[in-house]
């Protein structure tokens, strides 16, 4: 007998001091087309007007669940909230952020007709000064409409975290003990998470449509603060034991650990504060360093990292540093660039942005 739930959607709402973009978030949950959504709202012991916004929002809206609990982080509030759901599947709204009414509706239906446990969709990056808005075109149109894995498809470990594009079976969650990292902040806590998630789904469907706006303009940055650079050393960590853990996972789980741990620490590194950079720079270092004496990084690794770079940050610290300062600024002078017109052909697909506004998405072949 299939079993039959209140609420489609669990939506898990993580709050911290975020009063001026709070309204809009909520509004966009709760004015969802799918009706049957629970919101789980946690309240991480925000010093400013969020929990009184909370309250308000409850007192109209009886789908809305408010957990008011001390500061702990990103990680224990989510998990607050996963061990308080109730619906057939999760979603994660961050509370900076807003949802087209029709996001989970069609997240819904798109997981249902292929029995999925996670159905993953695109999302678009937002400012909110002058209202500019991008897709992200990371899920590529090739890899829609159909039913994949980590077996099949060993990339999908790959796409942007993005923990809040997505909707995943709770049942799946909770037989696989899928939690959150509990570090503190809100630092790169979606990591580990991610990589359990598609290491473990048997049944995961991309859509390429986005549905939901990421503020760009309201970052507290973790990249600033010292006591919290190195959270995401301890995801990868975290993925290194949930590997270990697991003795039918092949050389294949620990390569792409591997990739994403270098991808992953040099995007820290680009996005450090100067100051803060040689300290990581070094343990970066020392960690592939040893790997790479280990004999553990293939060709494979080597297909998606640049080697010569590779071999400066474990022989020429210094001299490295220096090739992220130039990356530094080859990244501003693009995200300049990207504000003006983008053009994505992949898969056989072109698509084309101008100020903000897909004006081009065609089929090449």
């Amino acid at each position: 007998m299939t079993e039959q739930f209140e609420y489609k959607i669990s939506v898990c709402v993580p709050i911290y001091n975020v009063e001026k973009y709070l309204r809009e978030c909520l509004d966009s949950i709760i004015n969802q087309t799918l009706k049957e959504v629970e919101i789980i709202c946690v309240n991480d012991g925000s010093t400013d007007n969020s929990l009184n916004i909370l309250k308000e929002y409850a007192k109209k809206d009886n789908r809305i669940k408010v957990i008011d609990k001390e500061n702990s982080g990103y990680g224990a509030s989510m998990n607050v909230a996963l061990d308080s759901a109730q619906g057939e599947y999760i979603g994660i709204v961050e509370s900076d952020d807003f949802i087209q009414k029709d996001m989970y509706e069609s997240l819904y239906k798109l997981a249902k007709e292929n029995d999925a446990d996670i159905a993953k969709s695109d999302w678009y990056k937002y400012w909110s000064k002058n209202k500019f808005v991008k897709k992200e075109n990371r899920i590529s149109s090739a890899k829609t409409g159909f039913i994949t894995n980590f077996e099949k498809d060993n990339s999908i470990v790959r796409i942007n975290p993005s923990v809040w594009s997505g909707i995943y079976k709770r049942e799946f969650l909770n037989n696989n003990n899928i939690r959150f990292l509990e570090t503190p902040g809100a630092s790169y806590q979606d990591l580990s998470f991610t990589f359990k998630l598609f290491t473990l789904a048997k049944r995961v469907i991309l859509t390429d449509k986005a549905y939901l706006y990421y503020r760009q303009d309201n970052i507290n940055s973790s990249v600033k603060a010292k006591n919290k650079i190195y959270c995401v050393c301890d995801e990868y960590d975290e993925i290194e034991r949930f590997i270990n853990l697991h003795p039918e996972f092949t050389q294949q789980h620990r390569t792409q650990e591997e990739i994403l741990r270098y991808t992953g620490y040099m995007s820290s590194v680009v996005r450090l504060s100067e100051e803060l950079r040689p300290e990581f720079v070094k343990v970066f270092s020392d960690y592939f360093k040893k790997s790479y004496e280990s004999g553990i990084l293939n060709e494979e690794f080597f297909s998606k990292v640049n080697k010569k770079e590779f071999l400066t940050l474990i022989n020429n610290q210094e001299k490295f540093l220096k090739l992220v300062k130039k990356r530094k600024l080859r990244q501003k002078f693009n995200e300049i660039r990207k504000k003006l017109i983008t053009i994505h052909i992949r898969d056989g697909h072109v698509n084309i942005t101008l100020f903000g506004k897909e004006i081009v998405n065609h089929k090449l072949y």
